[in-house]
């Protein structure tokens, strides 16, 4: 039976998503090491990201569920050097009520859509050693990424070391 979140609403972000944008960010940054920030990012932040990313033509989306922003997704530039204009590292975050719900696989597919629209040939993502990980990496692998490598003890969050799995997929 299909649930409402199952059939979100994905759209591109707004100024006026990003209050739960950050809501939704934050526990992940305070209880977890899912995510290597340290300190949640603040609305003055992610209008800045909102703005960069625009202006680079690369899509930021929201998934909305009865008028409520449910998760988020984003693909930024991999690396800064001008060859790797054409790979992107993808974000994606759910809320706790859009989980196991096919949110995830919606909002992600409809990234990797305007990826390609964007003229985007390669998209990373990145995936943290972390319990509240769990659901990634097969979300990723359902949408096409392969497992590219991992980086070990690359990252210490709540005291320990964390682990990253690289995971990719080419969109041409």
């Amino acid at each position: 039976m299909d649930t409402p979140a199952a059939r979100p609403l994905v759209r591109p972000a707004t100024p006026d998503d990003l209050p739960a944008v950050a809501a939704i960010l934050e526990p992940y940054v305070l209880g977890t090491a899912v995510t290597f920030d340290e300190d949640p990012p603040g609305v003055p932040a992610w209008e800045a990201r909102l703005d960069d990313l625009h202006d680079r033509g690369l899509p930021f989306l929201v998934a909305e569920v009865d008028g409520v922003v449910v998760g988020y997704a984003y693909a930024a530039p991999w690396r800064p050097k001008a060859a790797y204009r054409h790979t992107v590292e993808t974000t994606v975050y759910l809320s706790p009520v859009a989980q196991r719900r096919g949110v995830g696989t919606r909002l992600l597919s409809a990234l990797l859509d305007a990826c390609s629209l964007a003229g985007v040939r390669e998209v990373v993502a990145v995936v943290a050693d972390d319990p509240a990980a769990a659901g990634s990496l097969p979300l990723h692998r359902r949408l096409g990424f392969e497992v590219a490598g991992v980086l070990r003890d690359v990252g210490v969050k709540h005291g320990r070391s964390v682990s990253t799995m690289l995971l990719q997929r080419s969109l041409h």
